[in-house]
């Protein structure tokens, strides 16, 4: 292939080394050598950024550069170059951490809509709360997101107030206090009661007066008396949640975790039946002492795979669909191999076979399922889904369970329960405006996600009523400009904004760029939809927490943990060149 250095090659290496050689010729014959094949020679500030990207990248322990066999590497590949301590080293991702907050703190600048998500994780015995941050590119339509905003310690009780506490100063450090328009969390009493006593609605001036005003009514002693002094309960006055001590934005529940509670706790409703009752004892009895055997003994997961080249996988408690998964596994290996090799795999773990009913009943609880998994699996993703998805997904789930009553034999109950479920967990989200009016102004569903009228006029009323403020702000710039005409008010107006409502819903394309051409609907679809209808999110960012803080780094410090973690999943934000 390069036949230029394969002749200075040989011509070097024709001749025997001699023994006795003069220095001066075997110096000349290495600067021969390097003239063919030349070493590249590094900075020491280029090998420390390059350890500092591989420490974080990989979330390797600080102590790595204090190995001896690291140390011998670097000095192998660049002589001369001495290994960065580990004290520098902390300083240095503590120095980084700070631009990278600084970069995404001037990204999100940039846009007018943030939504956030929240959780609360524990782990050897310590407590975070985590928070990430999704803004939508106003001129891309593109969903950008910084994976973790922080992973901050907390101490004592997660109460309401600690929580709000803690989110208020997150936002407070990035600047995007004002700028959130929905946090999204899980179904905590301690998140509800917190968004509920300081979030957007309870700051509300109004209903702060309309409390008060319901309070000196119902109060007691508050008559006049012989001095016209009113008397109060000074400790019930200071303990009082007034709500103005916090600014929270709205609050968004999770929707899969409303999803899991419907398919676990909604779900064991149908067990008031008593013929599905029998099944389904039988059925998963036998499915829970596959899934204990296959994974307590190497010798059965050998006879699993053996069998199928498969393995049975285990349900998980923190996974929402885990159990739909198993369920699906065992299928598989029975459409696959044959019920011979589910048959052998039962009678090598010594498990009793399944019946022809409970294969069946297997089979039905999987279809009646896949629906709910594959909902969960779309309103989980973060790159393409927006809060506009979650109507028209959970509407979808519900027209495809009620489908399934005409193919069931064994589950028509757990399809009654899960319609029950999710009647009752998202009929307050069907009620609420916004959110179907984030439906609407995505031109995926637009209007046709629902025959139900009364939903569609909800979020219309809301559409209009939010875009006559762009109209009157384009009136109010045109009568500027013509202070003398006092009578200028009098004048009709074109109502831009109900001209382009009306062109936006007979637009025939649904892709997302066709937006653009609308700027009023643009502008309120990217608030609208700003928010994730989940908050997998975080459950993602304590999934990469949880491979840093491991049983041998207990004891990493906090600063340093929240330091390293934040650079890990916000590298986009930090460039190391």
């Amino acid at each position: 292939m390069h036949p230029n250095y394969l002749k200075n090659y040989s011509k070097l290496t024709a001749q025997k080394r001699k023994i006795g050689t003069s220095t001066h010729a075997s110096s000349s014959k290495q600067l021969e050598a390097d003239s063919v094949f030349p070493v590249k020679h590094v900075s020491p500030v280029t090998v420390n950024k390059a350890i500092l990207r591989y420490i974080i990248q990989g979330l390797h322990p600080f102590s790595t550069v204090d190995l001896p066999s690291f140390k011998e590497l670097i000095s192998t590949l660049q002589p001369g170059i001495s290994v960065i301590t580990r004290p520098t080293l902390r300083s240095k991702i503590a120095e980084a951490a700070l631009i990278m907050k600084q970069k995404v703190t001037a990204a999100m600048s940039e846009v007018e809509w943030i939504a956030t998500t929240t959780d609360c994780w524990t782990a050897r015995r310590k407590s975070f709360i985590g928070v990430t941050a999704h803004w939508i590119n106003p001129g891309s339509l593109e969903r950008h997101s910084a994976f973790a905003l922080a992973c901050k310690r907390l101490m004592g009780s997660h109460t309401f107030e600690v929580l709000a506490s803690a989110m208020n100063d997150i936002h407070s450090e990035y600047e995007i206090r004002d700028k959130v328009v929905c946090t999204t969390t899980d179904s905590g009493s301690n998140f509800l009661k917190a968004f509920r006593v300081f979030g957007v609605e309870n700051n509300d001036i109004e209903t702060q007066a309309r409390r008060c005003e319901s309070d000196d009514t119902d109060s007691e002693g508050c008559g006049e008396g012989s001095d016209g002094v009113e008397c109060q309960d000074a400790s019930r006055v200071l303990d009082q949640d007034d709500g103005f001590e916090f600014q929270l934005p709205k609050h968004q529940k999770c929707a899969c975790h409303l999803l899991n509670l419907v398919s676990s706790v909604d779900a064991q409703k149908a067990l008031s039946n008593e013929h599905y009752k029998k099944l389904y004892r039988s059925v998963f009895g036998k499915c829970q002492a596959l899934w204990n055997k296959s994974s307590r003994s190497a010798l059965a997961a050998e006879a699993v795979e053996s069998e199928s080249r498969l393995q049975l996988l285990r349900p998980n408690q923190t996974r929402w669909n885990s159990t739909f998964m198993a369920v699906d596994r065992i299928l598989q290996i029975c459409k696959e191999a044959g019920e011979g090799a589910l048959r052998n795999i039962c009678t090598s773990l010594e498990v009793p076979m399944f019946n022809p009913a409970e294969m069946l009943f297997l089979t039905e609880w999987a279809n009646t399922m896949r629906p709910v998994a594959k909902v969960l699996d779309i309103l989980q993703a973060e790159t393409n889904t927006q809060l506009g998805w979650l109507l028209p997904s959970v509407h979808q789930l519900s027209l495809k369970l009620q489908r399934l009553h005409h193919s069931l034999r064994y589950c028509d109950p757990l399809v009654d329960a899960l319609q029950q479920g999710i009647q009752t967990r998202f009929k307050h989200m069907f009620e609420d405006p916004e959110i179907i009016a984030a439906a609407i102004l995505l031109p995926k569903f637009r209007t046709s996600w629902t025959n139900d009228e009364t939903i569609i006029k909800r979020g219309m009323d809301y559409i209009r009523v939010h875009l006559e403020p762009l109209d009157h702000k384009k009136e109010l710039a045109n009568s500027s400009s013509d202070d003398e005409d006092f009578f200028a008010s009098l004048k009709p107006t074109t109502h831009e904004a109900g001209k382009e409502l009306d062109g936006y819903l007979a637009c025939v394309s649904d892709t997302r760029e066709s937006l653009l051409t609308f700027p009023a609907m643009c502008s309120l679809s990217i608030k609208t939809n700003t928010p994730l209808p989940a908050s997998a999110a975080c459950e993602r960012l304590f999934s990469t927490a949880g491979l840093l803080f491991s049983p041998k780094r207990a004891r990493l410090d906090t600063n340093n943990f929240e330091n390293q973690l934040l650079l890990k999943l916000n590298l986009r934000f930090y460039n190391f060149e």
